[in-house]
């Protein structure tokens, strides 16, 4: 419902169900499990559980569709019958459908999936494959742009990719004859652009592309904002992901790991 230039108000019947309640939100409509990333759930209707992965009844259901040990701190699986709400910083937010498919997708912009798909752990540092039929949410930095392969995409627009072999790292030639690539190649610093370095796609498939070349921000899972009134807030400026020391750092800064 809605008054006249005023905002329209959502309650348990009138959300929508498995859709976009505006681009940055989206509403699940709960009956049975999901897996859910700890932190994208902002409200929910009805009576939903929310379970660790490896803790409580759910063995059965964790082995059979989460296979990413690396990860499993960050989920959770809801459980129960009502709507829920997720969305993440105000982050473009869009569901997509699997069939008898596999899509890998870079992991801090995975937000949920149903258990009839099975999560595994890509053999690309920093993202996750959904394998089988079903629906998956993920979030993005601007809308989404689907391209076919052949095709060199820049690494931090890279949202994931679908029904094609992982990519390779492809360096421009020239970039390598020249002063600046000599000077990465023995100390680690210079250009980090998509015009120097790219991920080269072949084969069939479609490759998914956030419309900017800036990374989502990561936040330490279940961080509570610093701002005046939250209690128990998280101290500022702490470290989003341990990095490794020298130039593997500065890989896992390059390719947003």
């Amino acid at each position: 419902m809605s008054s006249a230039g005023g905002p329209v108000v959502f309650d348990a019947h009138t959300l929508p169900a498995d859709d976009n309640v505006n681009p940055y939100a989206f509403s699940v409509d709960l009956d049975g499990q999901w897996f859910l990333q700890k932190g994208k759930m902002i409200a929910y209707y009805g009576r939903i559980d929310f379970h660790g992965i490896g803790h409580g009844r759910l063995d059965r259901l964790i082995a059979h569709s989460f296979h990413s040990p690396l990860h499993a701190a960050d989920w959770v699986v809801a459980e129960g019958k009502g709507k829920m709400l997720l969305a993440d910083r105000s982050f473009d937010v869009n569901s997509y459908d699997l069939e008898d498919g596999n899509l890998t997708v870079r992991s801090g912009n995975l937000l949920a999936f149903q258990p009839s798909l099975s999560l595994k752990q890509s053999i690309v540092p920093g993202f996750l494959t959904l394998i089988g039929t079903g629906k998956f949410v993920a979030a993005s930095n601007g809308p989404v742009v689907f391209v076919e392969p052949p095709v060199r995409v820049d690494p931090q627009a890279l949202v994931g990719w679908a029904d094609c072999p992982s990519p390779c790292h492809h360096y421009d030639h020239q970039y390598l004859r020249g002063v600046l690539g000599g000077v990465r190649a023995f100390t680690g610093l210079g250009g980090t652009s998509g015009e120097e370095h790219q991920f080269e796609f072949v084969g069939a498939g479609t490759v998914l592309l956030q419309s900017t070349e800036q990374l989502m921000a990561g936040i330490p899972t279940g961080e509570t904002p610093q701002q005046e009134g939250v209690p128990h807030a998280s101290p500022p400026n702490q470290p989003t992901t341990p990095r490794m020391p020298g130039q593997l750092g500065d890989l896992q800064r390059r390719f947003g790991l």
